[in-house]
């Protein structure tokens, strides 16, 4: 198979702002690193921790998470109560949830993103937006560029314990 070319030198997204090119990258990015990552994973080995790092289960929902919850507050919302059940069920070891799944939220959460993406007005990207319960101060596009940065940190993390998983012999 011939080498593709990485996501940001395939040219424009179209409707996604100028500016908000590079989030829209990084994210697209690390769809397609994840599924390959997760190509012939073995789902007994989902909440494996090697040397007590973070299982790839956890990386698979946090990866999920973050995306949700800064794209919320990039939008001036505080997280739900579902969201906030979702952020403390991850990396609990749930041998019902399949790797499948997990694959299809993260999937659908890079959908709304660039859905959200498309509907920023460029002028709101230094607006003041909080973050959590400190209501910690921030901006649209520092949420932005961070759940893209947090994104790829996790990618990162989740690569390197899948291969680590996978040469583990129990």
């Amino acid at each position: 198979m011939p080498h593709k070319l990485e996501v940001w030198l395939r040219g424009s997204l179209p409707d996604i702002p100028p500016l908000l090119q590079p989030i829209a990258h990084a994210l697209l990015q690390a769809q397609e690193e994840v599924a390959e990552i997760m190509q012939d994973f073995s789902e007994e080995k989902l909440w494996k921790q090697p040397a007590g790092i973070a299982s790839v289960g956890f990386h698979l929902q946090h990866l999920t998470g973050v995306i949700d919850r800064l794209f919320t507050y990039a939008r001036g919302e505080s997280l739900s109560p579902i969201q906030l059940q979702a952020l403390a069920a991850e990396g609990k070891e749930n041998n019902e949830i399949i790797i499948k799944d997990l694959l299809g939220a993260f999937d659908k959460q890079i959908v709304l993103a660039l859905a959200q993406l498309k509907t920023v007005d460029a002028q709101t990207l230094t607006e003041v937006r909080e973050v959590g319960r400190g209501k910690i101060p921030s901006t649209v596009i520092g949420l932005l560029v961070h759940a893209a940065e947090h994104t790829t940190r996790h990618l990162g993390q989740l690569l390197v314990t899948a291969k680590a998983v996978k040469l583990s012999i129990d």
